[in-house]
């Protein structure tokens, strides 16, 4: 299947006519045209009747040689730009200068191509004997993925003559550190991670509501096309599904003024295993997609109250199809304001992740079969401190410490990744008790200790990034 992507941005394009915000005032006119996607030459998704030979059913096209794309773009009319700290974060590459033809952010794939790709020869006729409709059919043996790019030059491999055996759904290709379904000895030599065995899904939601005709046991598709700027951890549930594997293309379109810039919009979408293509580029399910890098295994984002760590910690897992979320605050009952903060976390996070409050970080840890969101380090020492009482007796803070040292050597040895949530203190006036001080100072000797063993470390003020090396 050939796709040319001729418009990738919302309904209104990108920059929004008219709009003064940041993101469209830093570029050209006409940067990204309006959803427009071609098939083959032959077929704009959106159009009532498809050719012969092509079958359409809701979100889901199915070409002659059997390649599926699924269409989950949403454009709305004028895309509201929403300014929460989520929205407001940057990346450290500023916009190509006017007039340049296409975005240049390195993960957005290669330039567009400057004359048409060359189909290559004629497909193979249909086959005369009947076969099951493509869209129910399960994947075959023939394997629609290159997995080696072919030049661009020689011709597009023949559809398979007759259909082979069936194969499991949603196989797991390794390589691809959010698939949790390999052989773990493959898992351990195709990337540092090892997601392990799925984690039990959220209740009572189910995820995210798939589109007929696709649903759980529908084979996996070949390429997505799907806006993730509002809700990327609906990628997360398709990879939860089998949907989207390793082997899936995963283009981000209905690019708008939501994100500040092409250089975030690339950055996050790299955390999230996808990209986003120039206008004009042609995309062949017939080729592998670009790999993925493995993410950093261990992730400690600081920060300041209300700076959007938070936000920042959950975009990191939005994509990946299994997250534990340990919560280590307390649950709020018997104050009001504590217990609306608690509900907006937990109404915020994706329906398929599970989460968990406890104060047993490292025994959590030790355990963990998905990767980990930890939210936060503050309010687990702070929980240390009351259950030890050293808030008021120096002489039990030693407990405080050997459970800081267990936290730290779990976080040392784990081969999940995880993501942490911590207090940046100190950075203002000096606490007025000694309770007070003894906790800033034990934050403070936590926060750099599990620095020192974190792949990554990013202070975050006010929505914005500053990674630490």
């Amino acid at each position: 299947m050939l796709v040319r992507f001729i418009g990738t941005a919302g309904r209104d394009g990108w920059p929004s006519p008219g709009c003064s915000c940041v993101s469209c005032a830093g570029l050209p006119p006409g940067w990204r045209a309006p959803l427009r996607v071609e098939i083959d030459g032959v077929l704009t998704l959106g159009d009532d009747a498809p050719p012969p030979g092509y079958e359409a059913e809701g979100a889901l096209v199915v070409a002659p040689d059997g390649s599926r794309l699924l269409d989950l773009s949403r454009a709305p009319a004028s895309a509201e730009r929403y300014g929460t700290a989520s929205d407001e974060r940057d990346g450290t590459t500023a916009p190509p200068p006017p007039g340049s033809p296409h975005p240049t952010a390195p993960s957005q794939g290669p330039p567009p191509p400057t004359a048409p790709l060359d189909p290559g020869p004629p497909r193979p006729a249909a086959p005369a004997t009947p076969a099951p409709s493509p869209l129910t059919a399960r994947a075959t043996s023939g394997d629609p993925h290159q997995t080696t790019p072919l030049d661009p030059g020689s011709p597009r491999p023949a559809a398979p003559a007759t259909p082979g055996p069936p194969l499991p759904t949603a196989p797991a290709t390794p390589g691809d550190p959010r698939q949790t379904t390999l052989d773990p000895e493959e898992q351990r030599r195709a990337t540092p991670l090892d997601p392990g065995p799925p984690g039990p899904a959220a209740a009572p939601s189910t995820g995210t509501a798939l589109p007929t005709p696709v649903n759980d046991t529908s084979p996996a598709c070949d390429l997505v096309l799907v806006d993730l700027l509002d809700d990327p951890s609906v990628l997360g549930d398709l990879r939860r599904r089998g949907i989207v594997t390793a082997a899936t293309h995963v283009v981000a379109v209905g690019l708008d003024h939501r994100v500040r810039s092409e250089s975030e919009l690339a950055r996050r979408l790299a955390l999230w295993g996808a990209r986003a293509v120039p206008d004009g580029t042609v995309v062949d399910t017939a080729h592998a997609p670009p790999p993925t890098p493995a993410p950093p295994r261990r992730t400690l984002l600081l920060g300041g109250s209300r700076s959007g760590k938070s936000d920042e910690a959950e975009l990191r897992l939005a994509a990946e199809p299994h997250v534990t979320y340990l919560a280590t605050g307390p649950s709020g009952h018997g104050d009001p304001e504590w217990a609306a903060r608690v509900a907006a976390h937990r109404a915020r996070r994706p329906a398929h992740w599970s989460s968990e409050e406890t104060t047993e970080l490292a025994e959590a840890i030790d355990r963990a079969t998905t990767p980990l969101l930890v939210d936060g380090l503050g309010t687990w020492l702070a929980a240390m401190f009351d259950e030890a009482g050293a808030w008021e007796e120096p002489s039990r803070r030693d407990e405080v410490v050997r459970r800081c040292d267990e936290l730290v050597e779990a976080w040392r040895s784990t081969r999940r990744r995880i993501v942490a949530v911590s207090d940046e203190v100190g950075l203002g006036v000096v606490p007025a008790t000694s309770s007070g001080r003894a906790f800033r100072d034990a934050l403070g000797r936590l926060n750099q200790r599990l620095a020192a063993e974190s792949e990554d470390v990013t202070l975050v003020v006010a929505g914005r990034l500053l990674p630490l090396t």
